[in-house]
């Protein structure tokens, strides 16, 4: 079986924009690498069930989003003065595409027209006081998804704070909670558990994973342990990347960027208590982004500075992995999307 998987790159070097890779299943192998529709940096993508794609963009002096339709043409922008965005994801129930601004520590809310294309709705910026880390001089959003019960949580790195809001059919935001996680974390990706009452928090900063539980009344979150994504005695830089659960909500995956490699966690039946399984190589240089294919059988890597993809199998039982693959040229890969 054939799995196409859309990529989001850089466009510093060799990159053209967005590409398409082929998985197949069968042979266990990658192959067909192909450009299909040149953009300027195109870090992160998102794709709707009606199968148009969006796109983090930067036009000029301007930063945002670009929509294309199913066969890779372009609808339009939605740019603003600064610099772009470095998240998006797209809420299908109220036709809203959401955005994070990392470098101007901001929340863009678009809303998807009838043809696909986008119109800005809603724009917030955090104030807070930051953390300690160098990195954070001011506020850095840097994810903003939906929550189980369809609030918007927003990860800020700078802030060291989970942000959690309500949203209205027009796109517009309402602040409802704050956590705060502990100084120098970096809050960098969220995602929750299938049973929606847990989520996990990548922290980027100081390369942990904290085990939260979510309460639906007051749309607040609480932490019930924190574990390291690396080994202690790595003591070079490191900064947290993706993080996956498998559908079955048993296995959760991070990558990590300078010590290069992903750490497996096997995951309780509550959700609440995760347990060491695996610390494997990526084989490639700054591991910015993965993901799991249809069935959870296989995980793709992508590498920001060494242009290559990785294939593993997955063991649906223990979760660990096992490496196929690790030369497949992909020029400044930094976002792997399975395509719908």
């Amino acid at each position: 079986m054939l799995e196409k998987i859309l990529l989001g790159t850089y466009t510093r070097g060799a990159s053209q924009g967005i590409y398409t890779i082929e998985l197949d299943t069968n042979k266990k192998a990658l192959s067909n690498l192909t450009l299909v529709a040149k953009e300027n940096s195109p870090t992160y993508l998102a794709q709707s069930q009606a199968k148009n794609l969006y796109n983090v963009t930067a036009v000029n002096d301007q930063g945002g989003v670009a929509a294309y339709n199913s066969h890779y043409h372009l609808l339009n922008t939605v740019t603003k003065v600064g610099a772009p965005l470095c998240f998006l994801a797209i809420d299908e129930k109220r036709q809203l595409v959401y955005g994070a601004n990392y470098h101007k520590g901001e929340v863009n809310v678009y809303q998807i027209l009838a043809d696909g294309s986008l119109e800005a709705t809603d724009s917030i910026s955090h104030k807070e006081a930051t953390g300690p880390h160098e990195n954070q001089d001011h506020a850095h959003a840097h994810y903003a998804g939906l929550t189980t019960d369809g609030r918007l949580a927003v990860c800020d790195l700078g802030t060291d704070r989970i942000y959690t809001y309500d949203v209205s059919a027009q796109g517009k935001l309402t602040e409802v909670s704050q956590w705060i996680a502990p100084a120098g974390t970096g809050p960098r990706h969220l995602i929750f558990h299938p049973n929606g009452k847990i989520a996990y928090l990548f922290g980027e900063l100081d390369s942990s994973v904290t085990v939260l539980s979510y309460d639906t009344t007051s749309a607040s979150f609480t932490s019930l342990e924190k574990l390291p994504t690396i080994p202690e005695a790595f003591t070079h830089f490191n900064s947290g990347s993706a993080i996956r659960i498998t559908k079955d909500g048993k296995f959760l995956y991070l990558s990590n960027r300078g010590h290069n490699s992903i750490t497996v966690f096997a995951v309780n039946d509550s959700g609440e208590q995760l347990t060491y399984v695996q610390n494997i190589p990526t084989e490639g240089d700054f591991p910015r982004d993965f993901n799991l294919n249809a069935d959870d059988h296989f995980l793709v890597c992508g590498h920001q500075n060494s242009d290559n993809l990785t294939l593993f199998e997955r063991d649906i039982q223990t979760g660990q992995l096992t490496l196929i693959e690790k030369d497949i040229y992909a020029p400044e890969c930094v976002c792997v999307l399975f395509a719908k």
